[in-house]
């Protein structure tokens, strides 16, 4: 009985341990930051474990039998032919299980596609290699690319340790700012190739598609900066088009939103002004730093091995 007891108390710590590390375990989905992604999240959970269950009635039957029925026991193998009654359980009961995992499935999908009732747009379109956001509501439109600290320590001979550089090729100069509790729909389409926008703490990814608009949409419920990538293969740079998408509270959103506004007049205003030399060659040199560097250095050299 105490052997029991101490049996059952160690399996209830080990239990303990288990949820402890799984906040730190990286192999599983991720809950997300959205109603959407908690959905997504439940159901994985919810196929995961009826496998589970399936799995130890399938293998323990199979293990137990092929242990308690061996032969150094004595066992002998019994000869039996088809059975009409088994055959139908076997065939009904996994039917019964893929109807019933297919009901929230379902449900999980025709809500992944039910963008009606948003409370704002958002256009993204996928560009070799950055992206574009144009805020159909607020009429701000800006380009998103890798930021000038990851791009500048990528390039050979930089001189530059990637180690230094805060969040190495996973920021951007310009985030996707958005306002938490607002249920938002993306418009998502390409100018180019095919890229694909992925975010996972949203719960859902998109292609997009030259010509084709794919809609999507989010309602993040928690202010914070959440990273992604394209997921499809699209060219050289692929791998250097990282997504960032900042959750704000509605009032900081609202400041978000004015600051840009007041950021398209002046530039409207400065449209036709005359430059100095000075302001010229610093312009000149984020332009360069930000888009030319990648293929041709300060030196004059083109990048080694594509542009000789």
């Amino acid at each position: 009985m105490v052997k029991t007891k101490q049996l059952f108390a160690g399996l209830a710590l080990m239990t303990l341990g288990l949820g402890t590390a799984q906040a730190d375990y990286t192999l599983n989905l991720m809950e997300g930051v959205t109603t959407l992604s908690r959905d997504v999240y439940g159901l994985h959970m919810l196929v995961f474990w009826v496998c589970v269950v399936i799995g130890i009635a399938v293998f323990g039957t199979m293990f137990y039998s092929i242990y308690f029925h061996r032969k150094s026991r004595g066992y002998k193998a019994a000869l039996f032919h088809e059975s009409t009654k088994i055959e139908i359980l076997w065939t009904i009961i996994p039917t019964v299980i893929l109807v019933l995992l297919a009901i929230p499935a379902t449900k999980v999908m025709l809500e992944m596609d039910d963008t009606k009732d948003s409370e704002m747009s958002i256009k993204v379109t996928g560009w070799q290699w950055k992206w574009e956001y144009e805020y159909l509501d607020n009429g701000i439109r800006f380009f998103s690319s890798l930021d000038e600290a990851s791009n500048k320590a990528r390039q050979l001979n930089s001189g530059i340790d990637p180690r230094t550089v805060p969040n190495y090729l996973l920021a951007v100069d310009n985030p996707l700012v958005v306002p938490v509790n607002t249920k938002i729909r993306f418009l998502l389409t390409s100018a180019d190739v095919l890229h694909s926008w992925w975010v996972p703490d949203l719960g859902w990814k998109k292609d997009t598609i030259p010509g084709y608009i794919n809609e999507a949409w989010t309602s993040v419920d928690k202010a914070g900066t959440y990273r992604g990538q394209c997921t499809e293969l699209c060219g050289r740079d692929h791998g250097f088009m990282p997504i960032v998408v900042i959750a704000m509270e509605k009032p900081d959103y609202e400041a978000w939103v004015a600051e840009q506004k007041g950021i398209a007049v002046a530039s409207a205003a400065t449209a036709d002004r005359k430059w100095s030399q000075d302001e010229l060659i610093s312009k000149g040199e984020s332009v360069y730093a930000n888009n030319c560097a990648s293929c041709h250095m300060a030196d004059g050299a083109g990048l080694a091995g594509t542009f000789p």
